[in-house]
């Protein structure tokens, strides 16, 4: 049995809605794939639930094992089309706030006049989000709000992201123990599999802590310079670039998953070839 946990970003990586065109049928021989025994699906997002579900309906994704929510700081199980928050996630990652609410945390950044505070159902427990002009000096602020949290004892980790739909910067505070690269780990570890038989896919710089990761990944052919260049140097043995050309596709969003599923696990190619037919 070939046995994979496959885990996913969505935006600009699953989903084709970036500037770069998708290659027809790619997306269907992903979804086929992903229903075959021993192929786990694991969604690992910005984006909240309803989001989420939003996308896989507007854009006919297969339907997922797991859900790591939020830029890594909710996961669910799905289970039989119902989604449970795993309160075990919760646990791992509550300590580090201090006890403060996510409230108290805004507060603590008061008198910051770029950060704008996004919609209530973008926030969570566990996530402080807010939108960030575009042209501002981002780097500036967010070394503003990490002496802040210093002098508090609060571990925390901001993640910064652009929604180029939007034309926004995207500014995440999160428990500094909740990142995509943790809640991999975590998922990795309560369901059994090692890094032979774990991919990641990503293409954003809120996917950089598991691009460089030793988990296998594979980063898209359609991801921005400034991406490439962060990767530029990491060890080729567990980071795989997209090309295209594999199956006469363009290695962009699904068709660079696809390839990277190929680089890694070079015997999931005949059945990838089967479902191209």
């Amino acid at each position: 049995m070939n046995r994979l946990l496959l885990c996913t970003d969505l935006d600009r990586t699953l989903i084709p809605n970036g500037s770069q065109p998708e290659s027809p049928g790619a997306r269907d021989i992903f979804s086929r794939l992903m229903e075959m025994e021993g192929v786990t699906l694991a969604y690992v997002s910005g984006r909240h639930r309803a989001l989420i579900r939003q996308a896989m309906r507007e854009y006919d994704l297969p339907k997922p094992a797991f859900v790591i929510a939020d830029v890594g700081s909710t996961i669910y199980r799905v289970v039989e089309g119902e989604w449970q928050h795993w309160q075990l996630w919760d646990g791992e990652i509550s300590t580090d706030w201090k006890g403060l609410s996510r409230a108290a945390l805004h507060e603590l950044f008061s008198g910051i006049s770029l950060l704008q505070l996004q919609e209530q159902e973008k926030q969570n427990t566990h996530k402080l989000s807010y939108y960030f002009p575009p042209g501002q000096d981002h780097q500036a602020v967010m070394a503003e709000m990490e002496k802040r949290l210093r002098e508090r004892g609060i571990r925390a980790n901001l993640i910064w992201s652009i929604d180029e739909i939007q034309h926004v910067g995207l500014l995440d505070v999160l428990p500094a123990s909740a990142s995509k690269l943790h809640a991999i780990s975590f998922l990795m570890r309560q369901c059994g599999y090692d890094g032979e038989h774990t991919i990641f896919a990503g293409d954003s710089g809120n996917d950089l802590d598991v691009l460089l990761s030793p988990i296998h990944a594979v980063l898209v052919a359609n991801a921005d310079d400034e991406v490439r260049s962060a990767v530029t140097g990491a060890s080729p043995n567990n980071l795989y670039v997209a090309q295209g050309d594999f199956l006469n596709m363009n290695g962009n969003y699904s068709a660079g998953i696809l390839e990277g599923v190929a680089h890694f696990r070079p015997e999931f190619i005949p059945l990838m070839e089967g479902l191209q037919q």
